[in-house]
């Protein structure tokens, strides 16, 4: 008989034994329909501990206006956890994407790129990351010139997101 979370299809035990085999801390990344939500998680034989987390809902905290499942979202909550765990003393950490599919320049990777860029030790690739402008919501942007309908959820005109971004990652650094 399977164990209830593999039969459930919610860990793959495989993949699980060979992030906790590199004896570091995961940075756990998780999607939902309306927000990004990452944690740092520490193996112990009596369970996980979680060290720190946050979900880039928090980003409101430090005046984000933007979407919060999008690509500059991913990379502010990236930094923001990247600043925590660096503050809790965690150094290095292996990245746990679950279940997602790793897609080059996905938003679990802007998540990763902006941990990374805030000073934590991940393991990932350089190019697999979006780019930079895609990071700033340039896209978003130039998107909303076309059909703004989409972005009725932002508090901010999307034109003004990669201006916006750089005032929140400021935020976030202080």
């Amino acid at each position: 008989m399977q164990l209830k979370r593999k039969s459930e299809g919610r860990t793959n035990y495989r993949k699980r034994l060979n992030l906790l085999l590199s004896n570091k801390p995961r940075l756990v990344i998780r999607k939902s329909l309306t927000k990004i939500t990452s944690q740092v998680i520490e193996y112990t034989p009596k369970g996980d501990k979680t060290i720190v987390s946050c979900n880039s809902k928090e980003l409101e905290k430090y005046g984000w206006k933007g979407g919060l499942k999008n690509i500059p979202a991913a990379y502010l909550t990236g930094v923001l956890i990247g600043k925590k765990a660096i503050e809790k003393g965690v150094k290095e950490v292996t990245p746990d994407i679950g279940f997602n599919t790793p897609n080059k320049g996905a938003v679990i990777f802007a998540l990763l790129r902006g941990a990374k860029d805030k000073g934590l030790k991940v393991n990932i690739k350089e190019n697999i990351s979006p780019g930079e402008s895609r990071i700033k919501g340039q896209h978003i942007a130039e998107y909303s010139k076309i059909n703004n309908n989409i972005f009725k959820s932002y508090k901010i005109n999307p034109v003004e997101l990669p201006k916006h971004f750089d005032e929140v990652k400021a935020n976030i650094s202080k």
